[in-house]
């Protein structure tokens, strides 16, 4: 048994309501839901929440809320592995034949089903803990430096200044979209960011992690963007 758990807590400060707020007509976190049924490789969606909105919305688009999130796993502190263990703890009894458990982030309206089928295709066939949505760095790691306001910058890697990009290995970074992990890993408790994890590459342009009203706003374009190039 494959299941999705959207993890999708209320109180955001940085951009009030996110998790519910209307991104082209829809509250966002619809866009999870239905991206995780168009894979067809979930049994059932569960939405883990502390918010009763919030939980209400996510009925109406067609996921499942057993329980309210308890308020000690809601802060601004939570790891998404512990939201995670702590879901699996209480569907387990119900989900006897779990297998594998994939937390999709409920502000992702522009991932596809098909990232998220070569996420379970990945763990069925080969020998990892956890695949996860990541994209590559516009520049390699190397040529990353730093800021400090009054002293200017410093190269995070100063022997590599005048090596040639083309000399350097890809970087990537985590697309903050999915991890489809085993649940006896997510059980465990084993690290997502490991020697034990491979990544579902994404395109740069489907990787906009929203943290900011900014980010949202960038999000609307490149979601009008792609709906204009189906059309």
């Amino acid at each position: 048994m494959n299941i999705a758990i959207i993890p999708a807590r209320g109180g955001s400060k940085r951009i009030p309501g996110k998790n519910i707020k209307l991104f082209h007509g829809l509250p966002i976190i619809a866009y999870a839901i239905k991206v995780a049924k168009e894979s067809k490789v979930f049994d059932e969606v569960f939405v883990t929440t502390d918010d009763e909105e919030i939980a209400e919305v996510a009925r109406s688009f067609g996921a499942t809320i057993p329980w309210m999130r308890p308020k000690e796993l809601s802060d601004d502190h939570t790891t998404t592995l512990s939201v995670i263990q702590d879901a699996i703890k209480k569907l387990k009894p119900q989900l006897i034949e779990l297998k594998n458990v994939c937390c999709i982030y409920p502000a992702t309206p522009l991932l596809k089903p098909i990232y998220i089928s070569k996420g379970l295709q990945i763990l069925e066939d080969e020998n990892w803990d956890y695949a996860f949505s990541a994209t590559r760095s516009q520049a390699p790691l190397e040529r990353h430096f730093s800021l400090d306001v009054g002293k200017g910058v410093e190269m995070f890697f100063p022997r590599h200044e005048t090596t040639r990009t083309q000399d350097l290995s890809p970087s990537y970074h985590d697309a903050g979209q999915f991890y489809f992990g085993r649940s006896s890993s997510w059980e465990s408790g084993v690290k997502i960011l490991s020697n034990r994890s491979t990544i579902v590459e994404v395109p740069r342009e489907l990787a906009i992690d929203i943290d900011t009203l900014d980010d949202w706003y960038y999000a609307e374009h490149l979601f009008s963007t792609q709906r204009l190039e189906l059309t």
